[in-house]
């Protein structure tokens, strides 16, 4: 698993991994696109960098990419 730290529009910084296919093991829901990140796909896994990592999330790598470019998002109910 490869990070690094990314500053973030609101200037946070976020750690950032890159997961590999092989060990991509479980199913994830995207927060940018609100679709699944199936296992054995590769992706992005970021967490606000002053915290420990429990409450990181899982992204496909171009939505993270874009994560900025991106309106509001509609509220699940």
């Amino acid at each position: 698993m490869f990070r690094k730290l990314e500053t973030g529009p609101d200037g946070s910084q976020y750690a950032v991994a890159s997961i590999l296919g092989a060990r991509a093991n479980k199913t994830y829901r995207c927060p940018g696109c609100d679709h699944e990140i199936r296992s054995g796909t590769p992706h992005i896994a970021a967490w606000r960098a002053d915290e420990d990592g429990a409450d990181r999330r899982h992204w496909h790598t171009p939505c993270w990419a874009n994560r900025n470019n991106r309106g509001p998002t509609r509220k699940r109910s």
